[in-house]
């Protein structure tokens, strides 16, 4: 935990700190304007010993007995006794709480202040307590009545009216206000970083999943109404990122690359299936004989982002009620073809895991270069690792500040316990600021460009 780790967290959260800061704001002006003001009168006073010889030694003695004596005068300034004597019985404590006394270091001052919210009341009382402290020395410091005292108290400085409040003081109210407000947000937030599990990162995913993190998905706004990555010409950062994680499978495993490749997650909602349809779209973009086959029985989606009918499909190909090719579909193109998932059956996992699902797979890896399978949640049900089980590989898609580390970490778990290959991972809908896709946006832009703009 470093200077940048709190620089990047800022940035992460800059509209929570900002919206903090204002809190606190609108905190210190309505205090500042619900505090009464404040004035304080101050007076001097000197504490002097009397030297009745006039010598030297003498005076020494007496300046010694001075120093000695404005300490306790400090505290006795405050006592019941001498406040008593300036206001009524029922308010000495409360005028007790304005005064302040303190001994000036090294002399013989003594300097008391009160504090009240009248400035014309805070100076009578000043001047009264020095009057009557001065009297009240001269009697106890006086031995007999006829003897002068041995010490006295004198008034140096008497108390003037003040013209200006020492408080409220809206400058530093506001100030340690927006302290308090920024340490509070900055705990808040690095408590909630900490205790936060999601996968926020690639570090973090390929961490978790002990895997190599093939594509980073960007999320946009319109991917719920458009899931294809075919607008826009396919100019899109996001169509980028699905044509980076198609050259990064192409070099997963040289010697033994994935023909059927199930592409599954932690838990609904995660976006396996758009990543499932939009990886054989670019597939097949770059040539390759691609079918896609939607093997969630239980919440099919396939047929929904293709615009495809799926009555019929791989459901009704293992019970038998017809034949492979009467099902498989072909999309958008001479490379891209779909089964799909047929009627929901009663026994998914059953159908999923049979002799005749691995017959079906047998046949479309010979006849296409790749077999991908949209499959369901690994977590919820074992249809997906039923087929992660009789495939090549299994890609999982992990979703930006919703999939957790224990969640990825059974999903892995449960890949591994029945041998399933993980050919890698895929981080999506990451928002912009988390991902290092600067670059992306200039080439998209170029692109954009006609000829007289380049």
């Amino acid at each position: 935990m470093d200077l940048l780790y709190f620089v990047r967290l800022t940035r992460r959260n800059w509209p929570l700190i900002l919206l903090s800061l204002l809190i606190g704001l609108a905190g210190a002006l309505a205090v500042t304007a619900r505090m009464p003001p404040q004035y304080v009168a101050t007076i001097t006073m000197l504490v002097s010993g009397y030297d009745k010889e006039g010598s030297l030694s003498a005076a020494i003695q007496a300046g010694a007995l001075s120093q000695q004596r404005v300490q306790s005068y400090a505290t006795l300034i405050t006592s019941r006794r001498v406040v008593g004597q300036i206001t009524r019985e029922q308010d000495v404590e409360s005028v007790q709480a304005k005064i302040h006394a303190e001994a000036i270091p090294a002399t013989v001052l003594l300097r008391a202040t009160v504090t009240d919210s009248s400035a014309a009341r805070a100076a009578r009382l000043a001047n009264d307590l020095g009057d009557t402290f001065t009297q009240l020395i001269n009697q106890i410091e006086r031995p007999t009545q006829d003897k002068r005292p041995s010490v006295k108290v004198s008034v140096v400085d008497r108390a003037e009216v003040p013209d200006t409040p020492v408080s409220p003081r809206p400058l530093v109210n506001v100030g340690i206000a927006e302290l308090i407000a920024l340490l509070v947000a900055l705990t808040a937030l690095v408590l909630r970083d900490l205790l936060d599990t999601t996968i926020r990162t690639s570090e973090a995913l390929q961490e978790t999943s002990r895997g190599p993190v093939l594509a980073t998905i960007g999320y946009e706004r319109n991917a719920r109404r458009y899931p294809l990555i075919l607008r826009s010409h396919g100019r899109s950062t996001r169509a980028e990122a699905f044509r980076s994680l198609r050259t990064n499978l192409q070099f997963i495993g040289v010697d033994h690359q994935p023909r059927s490749l199930v592409v599954t997650s932690c838990l609904p909602g995660e976006g396996k299936s758009s990543t499932s349809t939009n990886l054989a779209i670019t597939l097949a973009q770059a040539g390759w004989r691609v079918i896609l086959v939607d093997g969630d029985l239980r919440r099919p989606r396939i047929p929904a982002y293709l615009g495809i009918e799926g009555a019929a499909g791989i459901t009704d190909v293992l019970i038998s009620e017809t034949r492979l090719e009467d099902v498989i579909q072909p999309w958008g193109g001479p490379g891209l073809f779909v089964l799909p998932s047929g009627q929901v059956p009663p026994n998914p996992s059953e159908l999923l895991s049979s002799q005749g699902m691995r017959n079906v797979l047998t046949e479309l890896t010979s006849r296409f270069d790749i077999v991908i399978i949209d499959a369901p949640p690994l977590l919820p049900v074992t249809d997906g690792a039923a087929l992660a089980a009789i495939c090549d590989g299994a890609l999982l898609v992990a979703r930006y500040g919703r999939t957790r580390r224990e969640q990825l970490t059974r999903a892995v778990d449960l890949l591994s316990s029945i041998n399933a290959r993980l050919v890698g991972t895929v981080l999506n809908f990451a928002p912009a600021k988390s991902r290092n896709h600067g670059y992306d946006y200039g080439y998209e832009a170029a692109e954009a460009r006609t000829p007289v703009d380049a």
